[in-house]
This record gives C-alpha cells, structure tokens and sequence, in this order.
C-alpha cells in the first residue's frame, strides 16, 4: 500500500474549490473485460465445435460490433436514467426548499444529529448548510437519497465502454485474422495477457495486489472461456450423433 502524504494548505484548498472529475473507469474496465469475454466464447465454442475458422471471424465480428454497441447503449441509456433521477429529485427539493423551508431545515438538522452532531455545533452547522441554497439542495440528495455529488456524461460513459469493448474484444480475433499458425493457442495466449493486464491495472484503485487482481481477472476469464468450448463441444457430439 503507497504511503500517504499529506497535501499543503494550499493544493487541499484547490482540491476543495474544484468540482472532482468524474471517473469513467469502471466503464473501461466493464467493457474490456465484457469484450474480450464475449469475444473469446465465441472462439472457444466455434473450436469446441470443431467449426472453420471463417466461421470465426463471423461471428467474432458479429459479436464485437453488435455487442459493443449494444452494452453501449444500455450503459448510456442507463446513465441517462441516473442523470434524470438527479435532476428529478433536484426540483422536488428544490420546491420543497421554497414552500416548507422550515421543514427542510429540520431535515438537515435531524440529518447531522444522527451523525452526532449536537447543541450549538448542530445549530450552526444547520444555518451554515441552510443559508446556502447549492449546498442545502446537495446535502438533501447525498443524505436522503444516496444520491452522488456530481452526474457522469452518458456519452463518455457509453464511449468509453464501446471503445474498450472493441479494443480489447479485437484481441482474441487476431491470430485468425493473420492466418497465423496455431491460431487458438495464440489466441488464448493473447487473451490470457488481456485478462491479466485488466486485472493488474485495476489493482491501482483496489486495495489487492497487482497480482491478485491480475490472477482473479484471468481466472474468471478462463472459466468463460472453458465453459464455452465445453458447450461448443457438446452440442457437436450431440448434433452429429
């Protein structure tokens, strides 16, 4: 675990002023994983089931486009639909704010009194927090409704996770793409590194290793991708007997 270090009077009070960027990691992540998942099941079942490797690059392409865009749109959608319930809850405070003021300013005052707050202190915290608006409004949506500070984009969230879905979804098509010899082997070798290299990036935000979440990302991998060449191969044995 890094070493912590505290920041100077002045960065914290930047840091404090400035709105937090809003992070789109988890929709790389969802979708480079999800792609290469996806892709690499239909790799493993076209091989499973003893098919032509043009059959493949079909449904491997098939699969990385549509499937792409798909879980981009439902992330989007999604998204959307997270934006809109903020804005919603937004104006019902907001009005609530205008016609029962003093409902609302009992809300704050029972909502840092759960938390300890008391006497004087809760008192002034309440007319700080109340006497401005923005802050009242914010307070409301983080306490009441579990609601975040800040809305993320619906589209970089849906860009983000269709880029990595096709970026990374790519990978285990390109040994058949380049006719190259052995071309399952090669693809589970570059698919493995996919797994591993998601995994181990994703650790920087994780309180596990680099290893550990390298290692957990290609397990869940290999089991997809097993589970998929075991169905591929039954339904030949099935469909030829």
């Amino acid at each position: 675990m890094p070493h912590y270090k505290a920041p100077s009077p002045a960065s914290l009070s930047a840091r404090l002023v400035k709105i937090p960027a809003q992070s789109y990691l988890r929709d790389w992540i969802y979708g480079g994983i999800d792609g290469t998942v996806t892709t690499f099941a239909v790799v493993s079942g076209v091989v499973g089931g003893q098919l032509s490797p043009l059959v493949i690059l079909i449904l491997g392409f098939a699969n990385l486009l549509a499937d792409g865009f798909s879980m981009a749109a439902s992330n989007y959608l999604g998204t959307k639909s997270e934006s809109e319930q903020y804005q919603h809850y937004k104006a019902i405070e907001s009005n609530n704010i205008e016609t029962a003021p003093q409902v609302k300013k009992n809300d704050i005052k029972e909502i840092f009194s759960s938390k300890g707050v008391e006497g004087n202190t809760l008192d002034k915290v309440t007319d700080a927090i109340t006497a401005n608006k923005s802050l009242w409004i914010d307070t409301l949506l983080r306490e009441q409704y579990g609601l975040p500070m800040a809305i993320r984009s619906p589209y970089k969230a849906a860009l983000y996770t269709f880029c990595a879905f096709v970026l990374f979804g790519l990978v285990p098509l390109l040994p058949y793409v380049f006719s190259i010899a052995s071309p399952f082997f090669w693809s589970c070798l570059l698919t493995g590194v996919v797994f591993f290299v998601i995994g181990s990036v994703k650790s920087h935000w994780s309180l596990h290793s680099w290893l550990h979440s390298g290692v957990e990302t290609l397990a869940i991998g290999a089991i997809t991708a097993f589970l998929a060449y075991i169905i591929g191969w039954l339904l030949r044995v099935y469909l030829t007997t």
